[in-house]
């Protein structure tokens, strides 16, 4: 087993196997390994042998959407391998598929003695993450049942039922124990002289709940058809830059990416959506704050994203206040489970609410798209859940008695709640964490222009002058506030947060170019910090880094405290352009383009913070995701900032 684990996504389904295709199952490991269904792993070994020993790999799996591989058996020079194994793999949706064609080498008839080794323990994702907590699960019972042309696994724990059917063509000559709970299926194989034969395995996993008749492609080019036109439709019709081909490059490859990341979601009359997941692996989920980003970068380009994502956060949205989901009414879903864990409220993300910006996103994300589309009917639609949104900010938020939004860490689920939400990251210069409730910068920023738009929306639409009045004074307000409590004039720049004392997080982060974006900051003001984000200690060459080097905070690979976040550089981006800094937004557009064209055209969830200065490539940030909807958005965003420049 390497260390390389290669990602097929589709959906709610992604496998993640090793160079020569193969899941070990092995845990500790910091990327998963294995075929996942909807958060629980319903493959955990699937490994190939050939004559009783592991093939040596002739060309290891490749980078990108499709996984080949070549095989041979070990030997040496003065014994050239009797055979080769082309092996090709694809994920669908519930599935993955694989074909093994074995090709002999010799003039002569040649046996060979194929055999895989499957199992299924149905894991949940949370118990294979590395943080060390460990999860009782009473009454599991594991079965096994021999199939005509396979082996079906199944798990039930109460009510909880899910099952793994593999299926051969041909069937396997037999299905072996191993005294492991893992089943070998085993074909002994007659090739003729350099002829060929071929298998075809197809994996079906239900997850608990699952209830539609699921079809399998009959093969790996099936899938990679049926994905190869999802690709084509979301590409279809945008204008890419001519001048400037690079960039045009990187959206097409972020809207293929945004094709593969989209999930199944429910809107409020029960009507089913496809909205795009946060990213891959940990993340094929509906996540408010990224999805709702994810729609705001693509919304020039593919509005339909908005269109599903508005509803399906609406019909989530918070009723009543719960403790372990940190709900409160009006509040914007932080993030949807469906796994194990979530069902039997072991984790308390089955719906849970942690995030303080996923509200005035939606109202951004919805006033945004009535502008850009027309289409009243959504406003209207979406009225009362708008109005439960301004409800929650000014309640339950915190605008109107602390005078800007607030969030009180989460024992059991997040400590910071805002977009840079690992534990450490909201503090100071020092790297002294925030203490009691905290008020980030950017979600005020969020907050203001929430409050504008769906004024907007209310004037507008709704016609709701009286409405609409009170949420302009509501804005300027904030605005007035900000500026005197959260500007540090030793600086000229805005603190990261107030702790709930009121005192200024001093530590100099990019946080500051979402406020540009939201248009929070009066002119002179953005100019400075705009001009500011571009100066060395901020801008690596691939990009703004979330932390200013030169900090004692700062390290270059700590996820929120000196990398680089693509997502977090698109708005910085816009928010340039807004304040008329057109050169700053083309730099960082530049930056971002770059490290996307060295990196396969595609932008990882987040860059390491090292400078272009001293590597000459972008160095990769060892736990990110690998496919994130956001960063595959954001060359949209770039596409927006500055055009073709």
């Amino acid at each position: 087993m390497t260390d390389r684990h290669h990602l097929l996504v589709h959906g709610t389904t992604f496998a993640a196997v090793d160079d020569r295709g193969d899941i070990s199952g092995v845990r500790g490991n910091s990327s998963p390994d294995g075929l996942f269904v909807r958060d629980a792993r319903h493959l955990s070994r699937w490994q190939l042998t050939v004559d009783g020993a592991v093939p040596e790999v002739l060309t290891p799996v490749a980078d990108g959407d499709a996984m080949r591989c070549v095989l041979v058996p070990r030997g040496g020079r003065q014994e050239p391998p009797a055979y080769t194994l082309l092996r090709e793999q694809a994920v669908g949706d519930c599935s993955f598929v694989e074909s093994l064609r074995v090709t002999g080498n010799r003039p002569v008839p040649t046996t060979v003695r194929l055999a895989i080794t499957a199992d299924a323990d149905f894991t949940d994702q949370f118990e294979l993450r590395s943080d060390h907590r460990t999860y009782a699960k009473t009454g599991v019972v594991r079965s096994r049942h021999l199939l005509d042309d396979g082996v079906e696994f199944t798990y039930r724990r109460g009510e909880w039922h899910s099952c793994t059917a593999i299926t051969a063509d041909p069937a396997p000559d037999g299905v072996e124990e191993t005294g492991t709970g893992a089943r070998r299926l085993v074909w002994t194989l007659d090739l003729a002289p350099h002829g060929t034969t071929e298998l075809v395995l197809r994996v079906v996993g239900r997850p608990h709940g699952e209830r539609r008749a699921l079809r399998v492609p009959r093969s790996p080019a099936a899938v990679n058809e049926q994905l190869r036109a999802l690709e084509g439709e979301f590409v279809a019709g945008v204008a890419f830059p001519t001048g400037w081909p690079e960039l045009a490059a990187v959206c097409a490859r972020g809207l293929a990416d945004l094709a593969a990341l989209q999930v199944p979601a429910t809107g409020p009359d029960g009507e089913e959506l496809r909205v795009p997941a946060a990213g891959a692996p940990w993340f094929l989920t509906l996540l408010g704050r990224d999805a709702l980003l994810t729609s705001l970068f693509a919304l020039p380009y593919r509005p339909r994203l908005a269109a599903a994502t508005l509803p399906a956060l609406a019909a989530t949205q918070a009723t009543r206040t719960g403790d372990s989901s940190v709900a409160q009414p009006g509040k914007i879903v932080h993030e949807v489970r469906h796994g194990e864990l979530a069902h039997f409220g072991q984790v308390p993300y089955g719906r849970y609410y942690g995030s303080v910006d996923a509200t005035p996103l939606f109202l951004i994300v919805l006033g945004a798209y009535v502008e850009r589309t027309g289409d009243e009917a959504m406003a209207r639609r979406l009225e009362p859940y708008a109005r439960a949104a301004i409800g929650w900010m000014l309640d339950h938020g915190g605008l109107t008695s602390r005078g800007y939004l607030v969030y009180r860490a989460d024992e059991g689920g997040l400590a910071n709640q805002n977009w840079k939400d690992s534990p450490g990251a909201i503090c100071s210069a020092d790297g002294t964490r925030a203490s009691g409730p905290v008020m980030a910068a950017g979600a005020q920023g969020y907050a203001y222009d929430a409050l504008r738009r769906t004024a907007w929306v209310a004037r507008t639409v709704w016609k709701d002058a009286t409405y609409a009045a009170l949420l302009e004074q509501a804005a300027a307000d904030l605005r007035e506030r900000f500026q005197r409590d959260f500007w540090m004039p030793e600086h000229s720049f805005p603190a990261l947060a107030l702790d709930g004392r009121g005192r200024r997080l001093d530590a100099l982060a990019s946080d500051a170019g979402h406020l540009l974006w939201s248009g929070l900051l009066d002119k002179e003001y953005g100019e400075l910090v705009g001009r500011r984000l571009l100066e060395p200690d901020f801008f690596s060459g691939w990009g703004v880094r979330t932390l200013a080097s030169g900090q004692p905070a700062y390290h270059p690979l700590s996820y929120h405290r000196g990398s680089v976040w693509p997502h977090d550089n698109a708005l910085i981006a816009l928010g340039l352009a807004r304040y008329g800094l057109h050169d700053e937004a083309r730099t960082v557009a530049h930056a971002l383009v770059d490290a996307a064209i060295a990196t396969g055209h595609r932008l990882p969830e987040v860059l390491a913070g090292y400078g272009r200065d001293a590597y000459a490539e972008p160095v990769p940030y060892p736990h990110a995701c690998v496919r994130e909807s956001r960063s595959a958005a954001a060359p949209l965003a770039l596409l927006t900032a500055v055009g073709g420049a």
